[in-house]
């Protein structure tokens, strides 16, 4: 019978991470769903079994408070996290297009930092210690493929965040890694998500003619490259960065 362990997911709303929770929720772990959106309760309450309960927390990962009360949360709930999914992300568009770096807010760099990276950041800080207590820890940061290589409707923050978070991984990995801690990251290309589908249907079409597979990925497709690396069978993976993108960037 596989452990069961305690799972928190931000972003776990919808998209990518309600799928991630969901496969996570479907092997029987325990989960805590975080999100700035109030419909969080009613998707843990879809995925929530009495054997495997679902939880969740109103919660703007954002503000450095409210992401404290996060981690008090699991602790509340489980005694501690066993597995991090770092899945909250933002992008600033305007009518749908990306916002010229010369016209980028000062406000909205930092709001974008602030969700992408420094939540990433603060999570890892404050679970970690009793990750390496028990000598077992599995963190995903859900990076993106404008991480990884230039992508114009991405938007200059969401770049920076997103190849900033891919530099977290790699150096938290290393730190903990003779504490049997992995930290890994996963990095989509075009998924169709309500954050993908805030850009236009012209940029969309270019980017879906662009892709060697032909179509835009399933976010099933990126949970179960999430699910593989908070796995046992990925004991043995860590610092790494998986790319799930269709074949659009190779490396």
């Amino acid at each position: 019978m596989p452990i069961q362990r305690s799972v928190l997911v931000t972003g776990g709303a919808a998209g990518i991470g309600l799928a991630i929770a969901r496969g996570f929720a479907g092997f029987g772990h325990r989960v805590l769903l975080a999100d700035v959106s109030e419909t969080v309760h009613a998707a843990a309450d879809r995925l929530s079994t009495p054997q495997a309960p679902v939880h969740s927390q109103l919660a703007d990962v954002g503000d450095e408070e409210q992401v404290l009360r996060v981690t008090a949360r699991v602790q509340e709930l489980f005694g501690g996290c066993d597995i991090l999914i770092n899945c909250a992300g933002i992008s600033s568009k305007r009518d749908g297009q990306p916002v010229s770096p010369t016209e980028v807010t000062t406000a909205d760099w930092q709001r974008v930092l602030g969700v992408n990276l420094t939540a990433p950041f603060l999570l890892s800080r404050e679970l970690i210690p009793a990750m390496r207590q028990r000598g077992f820890g599995r963190i995903v940061n859900i990076a993106s493929r404008a991480g990884r290589t230039f992508v114009a409707p991405a938007g200059v923050g969401y770049a920076a965040s997103k190849a900033a978070l891919i530099g977290l991984t790699r150096h938290l990995a290393g730190t903990y890694a003779p504490d049997g801690i992995t930290v890994n990251c996963v990095a989509p290309g075009r998924i169709e998500t309500a954050l993908s589908s805030l850009s236009s249907p012209e940029v969309i079409a270019a980017a879906t003619r662009a892709i060697p597979l032909g179509r835009l990925g399933t976010t099933d497709e990126v949970a179960a490259a999430v699910l593989f690396l908070a796995s046992d069978e990925a004991s043995y993976v860590t610092g790494a960065c998986v790319d799930v993108n269709g074949g659009v960037f190779m490396a």
